[in-house]
C-alpha cells in the first residue's frame, strides 16, 4: 500500500502537540494516518495513541499504516462528537495531546461510490460512516423544501438556496434523485447565468451544505470541543484543523470561551475560571509551499490550546 498523501499543516501540528514520547494521544480523524504516524514515531514504548474515525476502512487502512507501532495504539470506530464515551470505552481517563483534522477526508473525497463529490456521477450518499441511516439521498429527496433552504443556507452559505431548494422539489416530484450527476444538474437549472460563469462550481457549496447536514458535522466539533477541555491533562495541547469558515467559527468561539472563564463583569458571581491558554491568537496557516503542493491546503486553519495546570486570569477577548 502506497501513502503518498501527506497531511495538510502536518509539520506545524506535530511541533505544536510537543509530544511526550511516554504520553498518551488522540487522534480524533485518523484519515490517511499521516498525523498518526508521526505521533507514533515520537512515543516510545511506554506511549499510547488512540486513532479514532467514524470510517471503518480507514480504521482499517490506517492499521496497516500504522502496523510497526501495532502495540501502542488503539483504534475507535466512532464520532468524535461522542469523546466521552469513546476514551471511557478505551478506558483512558485524561490524555497529553489531542488531535482534529475536520471535515471530509481527502479518500472519501476521491472515491467516486461515496458520492460527496459533484465531479463524478454516484449515488447520492455522502456518509462518512457507512453504518450510518441518513444518506443525501433522504435529505435530497425527502426533507421540506423549506429545510434544505435553510440547510443551504446555513451550512453553505448560498445565495440562490431559495432557488435551489425549489428546483430540487419540482425534478423530485417527477423522480427521485438518485445521484450526484441527477443532483447537479437541478442546481444548474436553479442558477442564474452570471453564476454558472464563476470560477467556482456552482453545485459546491450546496453539496457541502448537503454533506454537513448528512454527518451533522457542526454538531460534531461543537460537543467534541465540550468534551476534549476536560479530558486534557495539564499542559496537554488540543490542535484543531478546520477547513471553511463554520467549522473555525465554532473552534474560534469554543476555545475563546475555554480561555476566557468568567463571563459575569466587572464582579464575578458565576465561578467560571480559564480552562486553557490559548497558544497562539491567530491561527496557524499553511505556507505558499504547502498550498501550492496540495490546493486542498489552502483554506486551512490550525488553532491550538494547552489545558492549564491551575486556573488563571482572564485572557484578552481578541482573537482572529
Amino acid at each position: 500500500m502506497i501513502f503518498g498523501h501527506k497531511s495538510v499543516l502536518l509539520d506545524e501540528t506535530i511541533e505544536s502537540l510537543d509530544i511526550k514520547p511516554d504520553g498518551i494521544y488522540v487522534d480524533g480523524t485518523l484519515g490517511r494516518g499521516g498525523h498518526s504516524e508521526e505521533i507514533a514515531k515520537r512515543l516510545t514504548a511506554g506511549g499510547r495513541l488512540l486513532c479514532i474515525d467514524r470510517d471503518r476502512q480507514a480504521l482499517e487502512e490506517g492499521a496497516a499504516r500504522l502496523a510497526p507501532w501495532a502495540g501502542q495504539i488503539t483504534f475507535l470506530h466512532g464520532n468524535f462528537g461522542d469523546l466521552d464515551a469513546l476514551l471511557d470505552q478505551a478506558g483512558v481517563g485524561q490524555v497529553d495531546g489531542m488531535l482534529f483534522d475536520l471535515g471530509v477526508s481527502s479518500p472519501q473525497l476521491d472515491d467516486p461510490e461515496r458520492g460527496f463529490s459533484y465531479q463524478t456521477d454516484a449515488p447520492l450518499d455522502m456518509r462518512m460512516d457507512r453504518e450510518d441511516t441518513l444518506t443525501a439521498w433522504t435529505v435530497v429527496n425527502q426533507w421540506p423544501q423549506g429545510e434544505l433552504r435553510r440547510i443551504l443556507t446555513q451550512y453553505g452559505e448560498e445565495r440562490h438556496a431559495g432557488a435551489i431548494a425549489s428546483a430540487i422539489v419540482r425534478a423530485r416530484e417527477q423522480a427521485p434523485i438518485a445521484t450526484t450527476g441527477q443532483l447537479v444538474e437541478a442546481i444548474r437549472r436553479a442558477m442564474p447565468a452570471a453564476a454558472l460563469r464563476e470560477k467556482q462550481h456552482p453545485a459546491k457549496r450546496s453539496f457541502q451544505a448537503i454533506r454537513i447536514a448528512v454527518n451533522d458535522e457542526l454538531g460534531s466539533v461543537s460537543r467534541m470541543l465540550q468534551q476534549a477541555i476536560p479530558r486534557l491533562r495539564p499542559g496537554g495541547r488540543l490542535a484543531v484543523i478546520s477547513f471553511h469558515s463554520l467549522e473555525d467559527r465554532i473552534v474560534k468561539s469554543e476555545l475563546a470561551a475555554a480561555a476566557k472563564g468568567c463571563v459575569s463583569f466587572p464582579v464575578c458571581v458565576c465561578g467560571r475560571q480559564p480552562q486553557v491558554r490559548l497558544v497562539s491568537r491567530k491561527p496557524i496557516l499553511p505556507s505558499q509551499r504547502e498550498i501550492d503542493e496540495n490546493p486542498r491546503a489552502r483554506s486551512a486553519k490550525l488553532r491550538l490550546a494547552e489545558k492549564l495546570d491551575q486556573p488563571q486570569g482572564n485572557q484578552p477577548d481578541e482573537v482572529e
